[in-house]
């Protein structure tokens, strides 16, 4: 019979790296795209809050675009990948009026951790994350003005 002497510790090296190191990864990859869900989500909010209270369209459109580079930015995203489109209700309405709803859609492509550059034949392995923040233009904008 042959003595066991030292085979646990091989055991448990090679049974915890196949069962940790999936694991571990598993943690980055959601950590990536919870803060990229984050950042998107932010920066939709926070853009269709400074669209709905500027005074008028060139500005709004200047501080929506602030705010989404901003926050983006706050996650480690570049804002220049990110899709931004701006819809308003009703439909062929001007976005600035009383009571007008604006829609914001902030979406980003999130890289996956630790992809070698060989895996990525066709481009970067990434997942599309995005989010949509609608709010009401005040029934009191524009009054004072």
């Amino acid at each position: 019979m042959r003595a066991d002497d030292g085979t646990a510790s091989l055991e448990f090296v090679t049974a915890g790296m196949i069962l940790l190191l999936p694991m571990v990864y598993l943690v980055l990859t959601m950590s990536a795209l919870q803060a990229g869900a984050l950042a998107v989500e932010g920066a939709a909010r926070q853009a269709v809050r400074v669209y709905a209270q500027a005074p008028d369209a060139r500005s709004a459109e200047a501080e929506a675009a602030r705010a989404i580079q901003f926050a983006l930015a706050d996650y480690g995203i570049d804002s220049s990948s990110a899709s931004v489109s701006i819809s308003c209700s009703p439909l062929g309405a001007e976005c600035l009026r009383r009571r007008a709803t604006v829609t914001i859609t902030v979406g980003v492509s999130v890289g996956l951790p630790l992809v070698p550059s060989a895996l990525t034949v066709g481009g970067p392995l990434t997942v599309a994350v995005g989010s949509t923040a609608t709010e009401q233009v005040s029934r009191f904008w524009g009054a004072g003005r």
